[in-house]
């Protein structure tokens, strides 16, 4: 399933935008892909993030990859449950699992639609 109401990269992570703030995450399909993931390092609050710049990286059992943010702005919190428990990414992508909240200082670009992200994600629901 992928939500309505989220803006999404080509790179597979997700924004979920209130204002002046945004909320970060990777998809379903990303979660997917990479299987049980076992660690997750991102930024630190008071960091500042690029859309489309790397900001941490994800292992899984499967592969190693960088996460890329999709919005650019400081970071307000770090989802600290993630440190000891990474498969809330697996389990609950959208929800749980998120990763950072972000202070917009743009508005973001060329992100995708729910839409448009099914076409590129290909996705089999």
């Amino acid at each position: 399933m992928i939500p309505d109401d989220l803006l999404y990269s080509a790179s597979h992570e997700w924004a979920r935008i209130d204002g002046q703030e945004a909320l970060v995450g990777i998809t379903d399909f990303a979660q997917c892909q990479l299987g049980d993931i076992t660690f997750i390092e991102l930024p630190s609050a008071g960091d500042g993030v690029a859309q489309g710049r790397e900001i941490g990286s994800i292992e899984s059992v499967k592969a190693a990859t960088e996460l890329n943010s999709p919005v650019t702005g400081t970071v307000l919190e770090v989802n600290e449950e993630l440190d000891g428990a990474p498969e809330k990414i697996n389990r609950d992508p959208y929800g749980a699992g998120w990763m950072i909240r972000v202070k917009l200082s743009e508005t973001p670009r060329e992100l995708l639609t729910s839409e448009q992200y099914k076409v590129l994600a290909e996705c089999r629901e």
